[in-house]
């Protein structure tokens, strides 16, 4: 077994789900210590219970939005394990609508998710890596910024993953002199509460990527040892809908 991650102090933002769950059940089998990062703290010290090494688990309620929410989740990890030596961001939300109905409280949601908590995250973490001359930043961003035009109905959320990307490109060129890495991941269409109620791309499975695919994705990122970082990686479906426009504007989704 690979013993890079042994020990080392990884925060997972998105963590009591889909995604986020099963990178967290890997990093728990590499001998990582965890912060789980999500708003239901219930349900991560119910994630936490099903791991080998409860000791070295924290679980830390976080709304992603909240500045003061990420800051808390910082310092609680650092009061714990002293260091963080990995960032996961991997929370996210999903609102698709045609641009003129989508509710304005949505488009907030979704940039305060999937890119300002990602930037801010980055920010409170990156200089403490700096000093350790050491760390790696993940983001997991979305294969739809590798389709354009973006995918009708996910032009905010699509144009939100686009940044990311140039966001992470350009920490990656600041911070590689520092020993810090960063890599985005652009999964496809993936089996998770996100996209469980989209009809229209959920009704044949084998169109969805099972979230293991992701975690294993995340989990070769971080066992590429000394100098070597992939600085992006796709995991696609061979079958995702992005090959054609099926995301019809109309869509049913899991109340958040």
């Amino acid at each position: 077994m690979n013993k890079l991650l042994e020990n080392k102090v990884c925060i997972v933002t998105g963590a009591s789900g889909g995604i986020g769950k099963s990178i967290v059940e890997r990093l728990s089998e590499a001998q990582a210590k965890l912060v789980l990062a999500a708003r239901r703290l219930q349900v991560l010290e119910e994630i936490k219970h099903t791991l080998a090494d409860k000791d070295n688990v924290l679980c830390v309620s976080c709304d992603v939005t909240k500045q003061q929410d990420l800051t808390k989740l910082v310092d609680e990890a650092v009061s714990r394990f002293g260091r963080i030596d990995v960032l996961i961001n991997g929370a996210g939300v999903s609102s698709q609508h045609p641009f003129w109905q989508q509710p304005l409280p949505d488009i907030e949601k979704v940039m305060f998710t999937n890119y300002y908590s990602y930037v801010m995250l980055s920010r409170l973490v990156v200089n403490s890596m700096k000093e350790n001359r050491a760390g790696h930043i993940i983001n997991i961003t979305s294969g739809s910024v590798m389709v354009d035009p973006p995918p009708r109905n996910f032009i905010v959320y699509t144009s939100l993953k686009v940044a990311l990307r140039a966001f992470a490109k350009g920490l990656f060129w600041e911070m590689r002199d520092f020993g810090i890495k960063v890599t985005s991941i652009f999964p496809g269409v993936t089996k998770t509460p996100l996209t469980g109620k989209l009809k229209e791309v959920s009704v044949d499975e084998d169109r969805l990527m099972n979230p293991e695919a992701v975690a294993d994705t995340v989990m070769f990122a971080l066992n590429q040892s000394g100098n070597t970082c992939p600085l992006e990686l796709a995991v696609i479906n061979q079958r995702t809908p992005w090959t054609k426009p099926v995301i019809p504007f109309k869509q049913d989704h899991p109340k958040q």
